[in-house]
């Protein structure tokens, strides 16, 4: 069962990991071995590509979970924290504007 598993999730990262032309590929000598008709070849290539962008969106969802996580751990600023500061800093200076015409 945990053999079955661990292949599921190399495959996935796999097929996360292969181009769409070496998908293609993989599913027409599947096909081919497997002696599939041309409907069937064809639904196995466009369910091992949906898979393919499934498991390349989960690996990119991880790995920015990572990122994010590190940066945390460092103590750094994100872009968005960068974006936000920059709000703040452009609402006190127009702040300041206001005062300085208000008191001339």
């Amino acid at each position: 069962m945990i053999e079955q598993l661990k292949k599921g999730i190399l495959t996935g990262i796999g097929l996360g990991l292969m181009t769409n032309e070496k998908i293609l590929e993989f599913a027409r000598k599947s096909a081919e071995e497997a002696k599939l008709s041309t409907e069937e070849a064809r639904k196995l290539a466009d369910e091992l590509l949906e898979q393919s962008e499934e498991a390349k969106k989960k690996l990119e969802d991880k790995i920015d979970e990572q990122i994010k996580q590190q940066f945390d751990r460092m103590g750094l600023a994100t872009k968005e924290d960068v974006a936000e500061l920059k709000k703040e800093i452009l609402k006190l200076h127009k702040g300041q504007k206001k005062q300085k015409k208000v008191s001339s």
